[in-house]
């Protein structure tokens, strides 16, 4: 159980509590065979995760090298001692050059911006993974991926899991089904052994849907809860579930759904920004019973309960959006049941 602080004062802070390992993630490291790359490691989430594989490979005085993958210069990562490579993924032969690393959490995708510019975001949601899957046959991946594979599902249902069938809607749901296929692939022909990882929704105190929300409240604008139900995971809870996931990579491939236990009432967080922040939260709509909603009974049996409660991760939140804290910029769009984003 990490010790957690009432709030969090700076970046600095924030990025060492997400990058944390758990006792149990540098336990695990010590037996794990091979190194570890992280591809796609410039995105939200990669430098979380990257900086927390080096630090519990550092616990665990382990012998293997993190290396960092992404199109774009790592000059942050590789400042942390971390081997980094600059790669353009969409050719074949740069990914070919790419050490052959037995451990692998992929993490190259696209969403923001997919309305309007289709074709590049299945060339960078399926192409990319052709060509990752077709050159690391040997290797165990886990598969960043979303439960907006899944279907919108009725709250009652207690969200989809990991034996439901996938029926994405829109363009971009259907391109991150069709980067699952090319791993799929690669794994029942080939041997590859692979996870699919179906996340919803990591969250953190510069993004995420629980900072859509608090950012709403205070500047007065409404919240609207027609999407009125969600779950979500502390984005530091998130990566060291997946760096520990790698057992749970086959041949055929396997899915693993990562999200928080809890089924959320948009409409309860809504109000408890509110109380927080010293505003009234302006609800418009009315919840119509449906959201992306993961059940990860599964990986809560195999990882344990996550280490920060979603109290804590508002209460942070509320601190944070308060202080004028640094933000994204970009909205989640969690209200979405059209697939358009």
């Amino acid at each position: 159980m990490l010790n957690l602080p009432q709030r969090i004062e700076n970046v600095e802070q924030l990025e060492e509590l997400l990058s944390r390992p758990s006792a149990g993630l540098v336990e695990y490291v010590k037996n794990l065979d091979g190194d570890i790359m992280i591809l796609g490691a410039g995105g939200k989430i990669g430098p979380t995760m990257t900086m927390m594989a080096k630090r519990a490979v550092d616990q665990a005085k382990a012998k293997k090298d993190v290396i960092a993958v992404d199109v774009l210069p790592l000059d942050d990562l590789k400042k942390q001692g971390i081997s980094t490579i600059q790669c353009n993924m969409l050719d074949w032969k740069e990914v070919n050059n790419l050490p052959k690393v037995k451990n692998i959490v992929y993490m190259a995708g696209r969403k923001f911006g997919s309305s309007g510019t289709e074709w590049i975001t299945w060339a960078i949601n399926v192409m990319i993974p052709h060509n990752v899957a077709d050159v690391f046959t040997q290797s165990k991946i886990a598969v960043f991926s979303t439960g907006c594979v899944y279907p919108v599902v009725d709250v009652y249902t207690g969200g989809s899991t990991e034996t439901d069938t996938p029926n994405p809607i829109g363009e971009y749901a259907m391109s991150c089904l069709g980067r699952e296929r090319m791993f799929d692939y690669y794994a029942a022909e080939k041997g590859e052994k692979v996870v699919q990882i179906r996340l919803n929704y990591a969250l953190e105190l510069r993004y995420g849907v629980l900072v859509d929300i608090a950012t709403k409240v205070l500047n007065g604008e409404p919240v609207d809860v027609t999407t009125g139900f969600m779950n979500g995971i502390w984005q530091g809870d998130c990566c060291d579930q997946v760096l520990r996931s790698f057992d749970c990579a086959s041949s055929p491939a396997s899915v693993l759904n990562i999200t928080g236990p809890e089924i959320l009432s948009v409409r309860w967080i809504a109000n408890r920004f509110g109380q927080l922040l010293g505003r009234e939260a302006k609800i418009t709509g009315t919840e119509n019973g449906k959201g992306y909603l993961n059940n990860a009974a599964k990986a809560n049996s195999i990882f344990g309960n996550p280490s920060v409660p979603i109290g804590r991760i508002i209460e942070w939140i509320a601190d944070w959006v308060q202080k004028g804290g640094q933000t994204s910029g970009k909205p989640t769009h969690f209200e979405t049941q059209d697939g358009k984003y």
